[in-house]
């Protein structure tokens, strides 16, 4: 007998099966789809939860504490990143996508949730043994126990660069932003080191859920009367949902005739609609149609008055989606696909025309985190043709004595005053008008004449809207 075979064997370790986590499998799969399809989150989520329910996996805590997930690691990204590169022996581009995912969610159960050190880091050792195997669940867990070493401020004091020596780069570890993306805002706020902050803090927080009444199909006392709805701040037509609410679960919204509708999104078809006039008031013209939230709003307020609206969308899948939302309208309307720099209606059809121009999207980062991730300085050049080209045929469309509305869901001045400017400038049959009025009660508007709405000053997406008489 071999000297080998006389040693006692030892005994086998039991295999142990992984566990799965079903919430955090599917908060993976979430991420996984925005990073490998360039999804968003809102659109992708919902589907996986509701397919979830089905199935009987899910109760209201599991799908909440999902969305958490979710929604939580896209907007503290760039934060984690930090932390991460510094717990790994190598540049995070040479982790694979998936691992980082992992560990993104890792992460944010330690430094962003209440959920206990040791919880986090056993289920997210778990989640990556089911969906990427024991090897790469070693090196997870070796990377979250360092993590687990300090909380998210003693993290961001060791990663973040001092204020004093970089202020932008300072911000955007704090606060999870592109640092070109905290410069662009910041010059847009024109102000100090507070205001940028909270703007910046504004966009990591969840936003509430607010409906929108549409005029003589619904009313906000309908809405109110769901559990936990409270009246908007500054839209008529305005009703929030506390945390947790489910517009699904609203009969008006399922039927149509109620919306999720950011407020200031309702407050730019607001000023539109009520926007002065000189002359007759019968024709109305959505530009920028989709996805049909302003258009359904501006449908309906011009049925009120017996007006016509035309929601105009140039890619027609979107174009499917205006129709959606206007179906059951009272009044007459007409949904077209149709290039709104190269429009079939001749000039100087309508009385009033919003163009609400495709951006980059930055007004909204609250709702959609994984888009500062996406976005480019070079997506700015992409964009400016076109909202200048929108803008001009939206004056040519305008009858004289009517009004244009030129709107974004993006603070950035090169998405706004700089667009109005430069096509003013070779415009003399044309004038601003001050659209602070027409948005009455709204504070803090500034000096005029055009508007900018902000997160942190008026609970809203940052939408900016500019009004425009056509003069001769």
């Amino acid at each position: 007998m071999s000297e080998q075979s006389r040693r006692p064997r030892r005994p086998a370790k039991p295999y142990r099966r992984p566990q799965k986590d079903p919430v955090r499998i599917l908060a993976f799969e979430a991420l996984r789809a925005v990073d490998e399809r360039d999804a968003y989150a809102n659109l992708v989520l919902p589907p996986l939860l509701r397919k979830a329910r089905e199935k009987g996996d899910f109760d209201a805590r599991d799908a909440a504490l999902a969305t958490e997930l979710v929604y939580g690691t896209l907007r503290r990204q760039g934060t984690y990143d930090a932390v991460i590169a510094a717990c790994v022996d190598r540049p995070l581009r040479e982790v694979d996508p998936p691992v980082l995912d992992v560990l993104g969610l890792g992460v944010h159960q330690l430094l962003g949730t209440r959920i206990p050190t040791h919880a986090a880091v056993s289920a997210s050792v778990e989640l990556a043994r089911v969906v990427l195997g024991d090897g790469r669940a070693k090196f997870v867990n070796a990377v979250l126990r360092k993590v687990a070493q300090d909380d998210l401020d003693g993290w961001i004091e060791k990663v973040a660069p001092p204020y004093d020596e970089d202020p932008e780069d300072h911000l955007a570890v704090v606060h999870s932003h592109p640092r070109w993306v905290v410069s662009a805002l910041w010059d847009s706020l024109g102000g100090g080191r507070a205001g940028i902050e909270k703007l910046l803090a504004a966009d990591n927080e969840r936003p509430e859920v607010t409906l929108v009444a549409r005029p003589g199909r619904a009313t906000t006392e309908e809405l109110l009367r769901e559990d936990a709805a409270v009246a908007g701040r500054w839209s008529p037509y305005a009703v929030r949902l506390a945390e947790g609410g489910e517009p699904g679960a609203v009969e008006a919204v399922r039927e149509g005739r109620a919306g999720v509708q950011d407020e200031g999104s309702q407050l730019v078809a607001l000023a539109v609609a009520n926007a002065p006039l000189d002359g007759p008031d019968e024709k109305w013209l959505d530009g920028c149609a989709g996805p049909g939230g302003k258009a359904a709003l501006l449908a309906a307020l011009a049925a009120e008055r017996g007006a016509a609206l035309l929601a105009s969308e140039k890619q027609p899948h979107r174009a499917g989606l205006v129709a959606r939302a206007l179906h059951g309208n009272p009044g007459p309307y007409q949904v077209i696909a149709a290039d709104g720099t190269r429009p079939p209606w001749r000039p100087g059809s309508f009385d009033r025309v919003l163009v609400d121009v495709p951006c980059t999207g930055l007004g909204a980062l609250r709702r959609r985190p994984e888009a500062r991730w996406r976005r480019r300085p070079e997506d700015l050049e992409n964009f400016a043709p076109l909202q200048r080209g929108l803008l001009r045929t939206a004056l040519d469309s305008v009858r004289v004595g009517g009004v244009v509305g030129y709107a974004t869901c993006s603070p950035h001045l090169a998405e706004t005053r700089a667009v109005v400017s430069d096509v003013l400038k070779q415009r003399p049959d044309t004038e601003l008008i001050d659209a602070r009025p027409l948005l009455p009660g709204v504070p803090d508007l500034g000096e005029g004449p055009d508007v900018q709405l902000w997160p942190h000053v008026h609970g809203t997406d940052a939408m900016y809207l500019a009004l425009i008489r056509r003069t001769a």
